[in-house]
């Protein structure tokens, strides 16, 4: 849908504006606001305000649509720690994505040509899941488990960098080249996912069922990674969606039931 520019949006009403935020594929899909008066009603410098201000918000939407299941991983991985060690984990893990996020919007679209390595990620991601669901069933039983800062923080960057090429190629399409834009959309998404897992934190503490939760979308994250990676719609064209989704939530069941059962299999 074609987004209305501010004087047309004022004559078609707000209905025309609100569908183009549903998800981020559309969001990248619309094209700067424009309509027939737009040359003629709107001065040259009030269109490149529009256009720029247009973009802040694709950017916006984007970083709010794909941080969430990022925010998940750093609360599981920092919730455990002391207050003040929790937030100095978030922090220094946070500014350390950020440079790593700098890094693959420079090599992400060449990473995800890479036959396998969203496969591998994917795994990685599962296992991150089921280990820190399993840690976090120990530490209820009165088991002593690290849960350094040290070791929250490597969680932290490993996760974000594994789950953050989807973002970067986002923000990085969002800012169409304005290096001002590209840099906003990164810093504005570290924000984003310091906040939000700072609240997923505080949330796993207060309600621990709220650890499955986690542990069941950092699982289905990974599950939708394996089955993305070149290598795997290379070889395996007859895998569908029903095959992907009915695969990735058995996966998404199975890690918390497992983590679950093999806590209990080591107490006996």
């Amino acid at each position: 849908m074609r987004a209305p520019c501010l004087c047309c949006a004022k004559t078609n009403g707000a209905s025309e504006m609100t569908a183009a935020s549903k998800i981020t594929r559309r969001v990248l899909r619309m094209p700067p606001p424009k309509c027939k008066f737009y040359s003629t009603c709107v001065s040259r410098d009030n269109r490149r305000f529009v256009h720029f201000a247009y973009s802040i918000f694709r950017i916006v939407i984007i970083d709010l649509v794909l941080s969430g299941d990022n925010a998940v991983v750093i609360g599981m991985a920092a919730h455990r720690l002391p207050p003040r060690q929790r937030r100095t984990a978030i922090l220094f893990g946070g500014t350390a994505a950020i440079v790593l996020r700098i890094t693959l919007t420079v090599i992400a679209a060449l990473l995800l040509r890479i036959p396998g390595l969203q496969l591998g990620g994917g795994a990685l991601l599962i296992w991150i899941g089921f280990k820190l669901l399993k840690e976090e069933e120990e530490s209820h039983e009165g088991i002593k488990v690290a849960a350094s800062m040290r070791e929250a923080i490597i969680t932290i960057l490993i996760a974000d960098f594994i789950m953050s090429t989807d973002n970067v190629l986002g923000v990085a399409a969002a800012s169409e080249g304005d290096l001002r834009l590209l840099i906003f959309g990164l810093v504005l998404s570290m924000a984003i996912l310091m906040w939000m897992g700072s609240l997923v934190a505080n949330l796993i503490n207060r309600f621990a069922w709220l650890s499955y939760v986690g542990a069941a979308v950092i699982a289905w994250t990974g599950a939708l990674m394996v089955f993305e990676d070149p290598y795997v719609v290379r070889h395996a064209p007859w895998i569908n969606r029903t095959i992907v989704y009915g695969v990735s939530a058995v996966i998404t069941i199975a890690v918390p039931a497992f983590a679950h059962w093999f806590h209990r299999g080591r107490q006996k």
